[in-house]
């Protein structure tokens, strides 16, 4: 869990803006799909509907599309020390703001409070179910019309993380679309932390932005002092609300199962990324990226290697390391754009070259005793995966190194994430492990093709 108080100077809005937030792609909804799918909104905290999602809201209104909100708390425990105000005044006092902020952003199913209880929303799990699959019980269309937007499930607030996981979870299990919304991400994270790259953007028109700080202005018990008594100080500082003035809002976005990516969609999309920014993940700057690195290569089991094979190369951060431990090595990208910086890094290898690819529906002839895949596996669908397995099974000589690395939390757009890919890794391939290291960002494993039994004929 994230440690932080709200009381936090946090990450500047300014280092956001410098590390291209602006440049994120769009959100892929356009105004028809809009007014034909249903939206479930979840918010922990009044509030927290306005400051993540309020121009969604606004937009979803406009369109008059299906959108239901359900309230989980009253957030009684947001001034836990006050003097002037218990938390039962409190609750009466935000619900009403909450009922001002939903007449501007007028959901058209309307909203319903839960009544559960501020900060405990993991003790109350069991209802939080409950009470969303009868939200979805009242979707009567396709199941891939329906879209559950809720806070980020690593935000870093325990009934943020709560919610979100729940979203998750059921949108997983129904095929529904999911749309997380961060809020104190924006505080305590930096643009070191990678995930937010992979995330899209839902630009807000100028009606939009209005009504989003219409709605926010109904919050005051959040915005302004409850009194001039220490306790009672305003929850939300300018700083942090800057970051909810932008003209735009930023979500992790899931499709229903329907509308799942796969590699030819990644082609397109990681081209344009690669077109927009030199280097779109930061390789050379995160140290996220750099520890990642150093650790994959401390990992491989030999020192050397006769013939090696990157499966998503990208800019060629990590092939250019990768080739001073491989007589031979082919870096491969379905980005023609990332294909062409890759090859740069590369010129000084002799025996390293770049190539586009999009696998698995293309694969490098020849046999090697290292492939190397990281940061791909869930840009894949579950059946090209098995695939792209198939083709690793079949090229990978006796003995030889897999080594797979992958962020472990939700990857927006795709239906995998990092731990999924490594079981199917298990499954299909059925290799023993040589070596497994696994934090909360990422893990890291390495297999070991087998070698032939003794006395058996090749």
């Amino acid at each position: 869990m994230v440690s932080f108080s709200h009381t936090d100077a946090g990450t500047d809005e300014a280092a956001w803006e410098a590390a291209g937030l602006a440049t994120l792609g769009e959100l892929p909804l356009d105004p028809g799909e809009l007014a034909g799918t249903r939206f479930i909104l979840l918010a922990a905290h009044p509030d927290d509907e306005t400051l993540g999602a309020g121009g969604l809201l606004a937009r979803l209104k406009a369109a008059g599309a299906d959108a239901e909100v359900l309230l989980c708390t009253a957030g009684e425990a947001s001034h836990p020390d006050s003097p002037t105000t218990t938390p039962e005044q409190l609750a009466a006092v935000r619900l009403e703001e909450f009922g001002r902020a939903m007449s501007v952003l007028g959901p058209a199913g309307g909203w319903q409070f839960l009544g559960l209880g501020d900060g405990r929303l993991a003790e109350h799990r069991a209802d939080v179910v409950r009470h969303v699959q009868e939200a979805i019980g009242r979707h009567r269309g396709p199941a891939e019309r329906l879209v559950i937007v809720a806070p980020y499930r690593s935000d870093g607030h325990p009934d943020h993380d709560t919610l979100g996981a729940v979203a998750a979870e059921l949108a997983q299990a129904g095929g529904h679309g999911l749309l997380e919304y961060p809020i104190w991400y924006w505080l305590w994270a930096t643009p070191e932390h990678p995930e937010w790259r992979r995330w899209v953007r839902l630009p807000l028109g100028a009606a939009e932005q209005r009504a989003k700080q219409g709605a926010l202005r109904a919050h005051a018990s959040q915005l302004e002092p409850l009194s001039e008594r220490p306790g009672d100080e305003a929850l939300l500082a300018d700083h942090f609300l800057v970051h909810f003035g932008r003209p735009f809002e930023v979500f992790s976005w899931r499709p229903p199962v329907s509308g799942t990516l796969g590699a030819r969609d990644a082609q397109g999309i990681f081209d344009a990324l690669h077109r927009r920014a030199d280097d779109p993940w930061g390789y050379d700057v995160s140290w996220y990226e750099q520890r990642k690195r150093a650790l994959t290569l401390a990992a491989l089991p030999e020192q050397k290697y006769d013939a090696g094979l990157e499966v998503g190369c990208s800019i060629g951060t990590l092939s250019a390391e990768l080739a001073g431990r491989c007589g031979r090595l082919l870096a491969v990208d379905a980005s023609g754009t990332a294909v062409a910086r890759a090859a740069q890094r590369l010129a000084p290898y002799a025996g390293a070259e770049a190539r586009q690819l999009t696998v698995p529906q293309h694969w490098p002839d020849g046999g090697f005793d290292l492939i190397v895949l990281s940061e791909v596996g869930y840009y894949l669908a579950p059946s090209e995966l098995d695939g792209l397995f198939a083709r690793i099974a079949g090229s990978l000589a006796n003995g030889g190194t897999l080594q797979l690395c992958h962020w472990r939390h939700p990857i927006s757009g795709w239906e995998l994430d990092g731990d999924a890919v490594h079981t199917l890794a298990r499954d299909r391939l059925g290799w023993p492990t040589a070596g497994l290291y696994r934090e909360r960002d990422f893990v890291l494993e390495t297999f070991l093709a087998p070698e032939p039994e003794a006395g058996s004929v090749e």
